[in-house]
């Protein structure tokens, strides 16, 4: 099966053409997929709206490969992405539905990092090595997390994870993904400065326009 041809149910989506073993992308059918998708994901009200196609044009091509026009764009397909931008904007929806344009070459399990607290408090530190060592994964709503206690032991258990998903990116170049609503002084004091410049070797900083309405 081409990568660039993708079965919904009953629906065939063609994402572009191939010519000589390379696939041409078509940004307009790739949003008129993500648009069906979307639909089909989170209800018949969704809709992508014209002032983030820019947006989602750069992150198109970071997930489909386009290398050329990622350095373009200032992005280094080495690295995951962090996702930034208001509340309510759209980036969980986008983290969603993004990774279903390339499955075969991007793929990921997006969880709520309050989530991972809560499992932390229940778990403990096994919960770290979990998210921390393995696979790939989107952490939604970075930084709205409390710290965790584990046995009367404090941890901030985001924080953790991300240094540990450093250490794993040196080692294998394992990708890792998240959301936030904080901006980098809000990240600085919420991790540290020793996160924050992980988190710089970690992700591509692909934001929102902070005027960015709520659209939920």
């Amino acid at each position: 099966m081409h990568p660039h041809i993708i079965h919904e149910k009953e629906t065939l989506f063609e994402l572009g053409t191939i010519e000589n073993n390379i696939i041409h992308y078509d940004f307009d059918k790739i949003v008129g997929y993500l648009n069906y998708k979307g639909r089909l994901t989170f209800g018949k009200n969704f809709k992508i709206y014209e002032d983030d196609m820019f947006l989602l044009y750069k992150l198109c091509l970071y997930f489909i490969r386009d290398y050329k026009n990622c350095e373009k764009y200032g992005l280094d397909p080495h690295k995951g992405i962090l996702l930034s931008g208001p509340v309510g904007c759209g980036k969980t929806s986008w983290m969603k539905l993004l990774k279903h344009i390339s499955p075969n070459v991007i793929n990921y399990e997006v969880i709520p990092s309050r989530f991972l607290t809560f499992q932390f408090n229940s778990k403990g530190f096994e919960v770290i090595e979990k998210y921390g060592s393995s696979f790939s994964f989107c952490f939604d709503d970075l930084g709205v997390e409390p710290d965790g206690k584990h046995f009367g032991q404090d941890c901030n258990v985001m924080g953790e994870i991300l240094l540990s998903r450093y250490d794993l990116f040196l080692q294998n170049k394992k990708l890792t993904f998240a959301t936030t609503n904080l901006n980098a002084g809000e990240i600085d004091k919420r991790y540290g400065s020793r996160v924050r410049s992980r988190m710089r070797q970690l992700f591509n900083l692909v934001a929102f326009d902070k005027t960015c309405k709520d659209k939920r």
